[in-house]
């Protein structure tokens, strides 16, 4: 690649050093009084520096340019390094990798001069231009040991920028503001209090932290749980932005009444309530910024820090949009009109009675898992069920026409398979999943409940409400064998199994990847057939690419992986999604 283009570093990349360059437009409509009529926020004098700086991250740089700076001062930017000027020559992707690569030298090289200047010292005449401009830039800070510690990992930071994330989600949020300032003027609080989303989620309702928090409000399932919200295998009410915001008010609610201040509220909001408590316990006083300063924890770290300035910013962008963006035009609100549901019916059938598609009415309902919209098991009987604004006649005239079985007073039939992580018992999955933990060892052919492994996988009973017996669960497994997979039970060997299915163990071992035919688990799916299971029946809907989604997120969705949609659409690239492209998912 260097090769090719030996002068793209000069010749492209334009560095911007220092905090010289670094100067911001006067705060505009975010209030800097505490007790303003304007903004009920109040706006710490000394959070200044680090309004500025996410300001200038949400409204003015690009995710292809990247700011080099301090975790604590923000003001101290190192350099800006910009690599839109490489847009023109190479790919998104090509790009992407040349900013993660020149980002690592670069910070490099300003720990090099940190650390330079903290063992030499700073003489003027033994320091680079690059040694002397940082030696300029901390000359206001009055501390010892200042250029190693500002050297050390968790100090020095590279943050791309997001303006046109941010941009867009101003778009998006149209759809749901206007909804969601009236549940927090309901509840008596904040109205600014909804843009929190802008820094949590950019108002992606499909968006997943690695930590498993889900939704535009980003709750964690623990605590979603904690605010009433529904998250199981059936439905997950933490992806459904109204729902989800009813329950982020009583949270921001609570947060208040215990810490009495917004910004230690807010700030609970990522850090949590019992650890903005015990920071107010250490330190001494209810103000943020001292906080800040002076609270010292491993869990409270760069994000907990900067958690209320973020908001100040978004707010400060978002009354100021034109100013940053020029004119944004907001979606339209989603209208919709409401349905009690009192059986258990399938999405298809659903979406017949609404005239609409099964993809319409899963944006309506973003809450429904994968399960329920891969036809597995049916929207649950008491589900508020959301279809198309004036459908609601039509619905119920449709809807009473269906027939007797399309209208089931149970849930559908089904197996799951869970894998076990680090922590969880057999009655807590159990519980997860409304069964009990003596039905998943008999199912599993576990010798004992109390010993399970991380990554085990268990074959799970799926009902939308409470328990069946293991006598129906066995039925439903053995029928799974017609479809050319086997579900391993307790006691079985691949001989048996090989013996029942007219073959060899060598082609089972073969078919499924097996290198010891002594150790197959109960609970393990074989495939027991050369044909792939279904063959000649599969069952596939279309789904049209939306902005912002990728192949992972389309994959949870409908419940499938991602290496089955690039091989069913011929994906080589799952960076290189096209907006508007038609793919296959399966069904089954």
């Amino acid at each position: 690649m260097q090769a090719k283009h030996p002068g793209w570093r000069t010749a492209f990349l334009f560095v911007v050093l220092f905090a010289g360059v670094w100067s911001g437009p006067a705060f505009g409509n975010v209030d800097k009084r505490a007790n303003s009529a304007v903004s009920p926020l109040p706006y710490p004098k000394a959070l200044q520096p680090q309004v500025e700086f996410w300001t200038k991250i949400f409204a003015t740089y690009s995710e292809y340019q990247v700011v080099i700076h301090d975790a604590v001062y923000l003001d101290k930017v190192y350099a800006v390094l910009d690599f839109r000027p490489l847009l023109k020559k190479h790919s998104k992707a090509k790009v992407r990798k040349l900013k993660a690569k020149r980002t690592k030298q670069e910070l490099r090289k300003v720990r090099a001069a940190l650390r330079k200047l903290h063992i030499h010292g700073a003489k003027g005449r033994t320091l680079s231009a690059r040694e002397k401009k940082i030696r300029t830039l901390f000359k206001d800070v009055k501390e010892r040991h200042k250029f190693r510690k500002a050297a050390a990992k968790k100090r020095l930071r590279a943050q791309s920028g997001i303006r046109e994330r941010f941009r867009q989600s101003l778009r998006i949020s149209g759809r749901y503001l206007p909804r969601m300032e009236k549940i927090f003027r309901q509840k008596g609080l904040p109205v600014v209090l909804t843009r929190l989303p802008l820094i949590e989620s950019s108002f992606n309702i499909e968006a997943y932290s690695k930590v498993g928090a889900a939704g535009i409000w980003q709750f964690m399932p623990a605590t979603g749980r904690l605010v009433r919200l529904t998250i199981n295998h059936v439905v997950d009410e933490r992806l459904d932005p109204l729902i989800a915001t009813r329950a982020a008010a009583d949270l921001l609610k609570a947060n208040y009444d215990k810490l009495q201040t917004w910004p230690l509220a807010v700030t609970a909001y990522n850090h949590g309530r019992a650890g903005m408590a015990r920071a107010v316990r250490k330190v001494g006083t209810r103000d943020i910024a001292t906080i800040i300063r002076r609270y010292k924890s491993r869990t409270f770290g760069f994000a907990s820090r900067n958690f209320y300035a973020e908001l100040l910013a978004a707010i400060e962008v978002e009354k100021n949009s034109a100013k940053y963006f020029g004119p944004v035009k907001r979606d339209p609100l989603l209208r919709y009109d409401e349905v009690d549901l009192q059986h258990f019916v399938s999405l298809e059938n659903l979406a017949s009675a609404a005239d609409t598609s099964t993809e319409r009415l899963v944006a309506l309902n973003p809450s429904f898992g994968p399960l329920i919209r891969n036809g597995k098991l049916h929207v649950p009987r008491g589900h508020r069920l959301r279809i198309p604004a004036g459908a609601r006649k039509d619905f119920t005239r449709r809807y009473a026409a269906l027939s007797p079985r399309a209208k089931a007073d149970q849930q559908a039939a089904a197996f799951a398979f869970h894998k076990v992580r680090r922590g969880q018992t057999l009655g807590g999955i159990a519980q997860r999943y409304g069964t009990s933990a003596r039905t998943l060892q008999r199912l599993n052919g576990l010798r004992s409940a109390h010993f399970i492994r991380i990554g085990q996988r268990l074959r799970v009973p799926l009902r939308g409400k409470g328990r069946r017996p293991a006598a129906r669960s066995v039925q439903v497994a053995r029928a799974a064998s017609r479809d050319g997979t086997h579900i391993v039970r307790r006691g079985e060997s691949l001989g048996k199994i090989a013996r029942r299915y007219n073959t060899t163990v060598a082609a089972l071992q073969r078919l499924n990847g097996i290198k010891n035919a002594a150790l197959i688990p109960a609970g393990k799916k074989l495939r027991v057939s050369a044909d792939s299971p279904d063959k000649g029946k599969a069952r596939y809907v279309k789904h049209r690419v939306r902005r912002g989604q990728t192949l992972g997120s389309i994959a949870r969705r409908y419940g499938t992986k991602v290496s089955i949609l690039k091989r069913l659409n011929g994906v080589k690239n799952v960076k290189r999604l096209q907006i508007g492209q038609v793919l296959r998912i399966p069904t089954g």
